[in-house]
This record gives C-alpha cells, structure tokens and sequence, in this order.
C-alpha cells in the first residue's frame, strides 16, 4: 500500500474503524495494538497519521517536529531514529510506504 502523507492523516486513531498508522523513515506501521500510546488521548496521540522520524529522532513531542525531514539530524540523532525503527519493526507490521 502506497499513501501520500494528506492520505495517512486519515489514520490518526479519529474514526474507530480504521487502523492507527504512524510513519517512520517512510514505512507505515500499523500502530493500532498500541492504541492506548497512539490513540486519541495517548502519549503518543500526536505521531498518529504523521510521519514522526525527525520528533522520535530527537525525542520529541513537538508539533515542528513532526516530520519525515532528516535535515540537521546529528549523528547521534539518526542512530536514536535508527533504535526506534527496530523497535517498531519488532512489535508493528509495516503496512505500506509514504509516497
């Protein structure tokens, strides 16, 4: 499944019957086994159909942050994405790409 990042933000855990998707280096991960981090209220609500590989790199919350953008990423910061990307890839199916 391919999605544009206007198309992912429909799976931000708003509409119950659909999946909770977050985003990562371009990979879509089907969130929705975490729904009470990625969901409406979550500590996480605000990744929900993002993609969030700048804000996790910098562990993040931000609204600026938000974003696929690896601009002025520090070493030490894409290694921090990197350990969050394993961590996803070990407990969410990827669904899909952004396009």
């Amino acid at each position: 499944m391919e999605l544009t990042a206007e198309q992912l933000k429909q799976f931000d855990g708003s509409d119950s019957s659909k999946p909770i998707y977050v985003a990562l280096k371009g990979s879509i991960f089907d969130v929705t086994a975490g729904k009470s981090f990625y969901g409406p209220g979550g500590a996480y609500c605000m990744f929900a159909g993002k993609d969030a590989s700048r804000a996790l790199a910098k562990m993040s919350k931000n609204e600026e942050d938000i974003s696929p953008s690896f601009d002025g990423l520090s070493e030490k910061e894409m290694g921090v994405l990197n350990d969050w990307e394993n961590k996803f890839q070990a407990k969410y199916p990827v669904v899909g790409r952004v396009v």
